[in-house]
């Protein structure tokens, strides 16, 4: 963090965490569906059935977030410390997700309790990219469950954390990455090639926040009643087994963390997965995915909180070294 950016940089990440408690994602317009129509747009003349197809189109992507990132950011450093804190904001606004996270999990919550089925199939493509028709109440209950756990990490933790390392390029080049790996790293016929470039960057920009994540639901997880210890050993026993080098981090600490047990086949549009199981208590049922939007809340909290204390922390300790 260099001594321009680093004024207001903690301001910005404190106003855009905020922003998003307050208002969750905007219902129209939202920058980050723009960048998803762009990418399909780019996709239809970059793809091919070749990773270096998929280098190209990640890069040519990602790029530009960055560049832009970097000079806004330097522009308003040269204003000074209020304008690296309102672009800060916007930037850390517009790519956090987790308010609208937890607000999902809640409806679903509802739905459920309520034993509206349907609606609860409605609304799990909100959550996340699973055939909701080819699940019952229990299906979608845990469904629902790993998606909160994943997109812990993924809309909040993630984002703060590159917020904090890297400013608004680090929070512009995240979302897109992620936003990318959401639209074409998938196993199927047409991304198997195209999409490794994508996913594979994903999983590097997870690596650290999923980490930073599971020590954070061990630490929240008296909140919703639950044992540190059992967070830590559900994620260091079982994460491992899980497909993904990050999710698996952040499904088993909330396994652990709630008492239950994930895991086991999961239906997708394309594929099944036999997935492992993650934590060693009992089946989920709703009133766990009530304490899991408890949870993620804790931990998003925490993860806001943590962020912006040591963004002001390596300001306060700048303007104290020797010159």
């Amino acid at each position: 963090m260099s001594r321009r950016t680093s004024g207001g940089r903690a301001a910005g990440l404190a106003l855009g965490l905020l922003a998003d408690r307050l208002f969750g994602d905007p219902r129209r317009g939202h920058p980050v569906a723009g960048f998803g129509q762009l990418a399909a747009t780019v996709e239809r003349r970059t793809h091919a059935d070749s990773r270096l197809a998929g280098v190209g189109h990640t890069g040519a992507l990602l790029m530009p977030l960055a560049v832009l990132g970097y000079g806004v950011e330097r522009a308003a450093a040269r204003r000074g410390p209020a304008a690296t804190a309102v672009v800060t904001a916007l930037a850390t606004y517009v790519v956090l997700g987790g308010t609208s996270l937890a607000r999902t999990g809640e409806r679903m919550a509802r739905l459920l309790e309520s034993d509206d089925v349907a609606g609860a199939r409605a609304l799990l493509p909100s959550l996340c990219g699973r055939d909701p028709a080819a699940l019952d109440a229990s299906g979608l209950i845990r469904a629902a469950l790993e998606s909160v756990a994943e997109n812990t990490s993924d809309a909040q933790v993630a984002p703060m954390w590159w917020g904090l390392v890297a400013g608004v390029p680090g929070l512009l080049v995240y979302r897109g990455a992620n936003t990318l790996d959401a639209m074409v790293g998938h196993r199927s016929p047409r991304y198997e090639r195209f999409g490794w470039a994508a996913a594979r960057f994903d999983d590097v920009v997870n690596y650290v926040p999923a980490r930073v994540t599971g020590v954070l639901v061990a630490a929240c997880a008296p909140v919703v009643t639950g044992e540190p210890r059992a967070a830590l050993t559900a994620w260091h026993r079982d994460a491992a087994r899980h497909p993904s080098p990050n999710a698996g981090v952040a499904e088993a600490a909330f396994a652990g963390a709630l008492g239950v047990r994930l895991g086991g086949p999961t239906q997708y549009a394309h594929r099944t997965e036999i997935r492992p199981t993650l934590g060693d208590g009992r089946i989920p049922e709703v009133a766990d995915l009530a304490r899991s939007v408890r949870l993620t809340g804790a931990v998003q909290a925490a993860a806001g909180v943590l962020a912006v204390a040591l963004s002001a922390a390596c300001r306060s300790g700048r303007r104290a070294a020797p010159r």
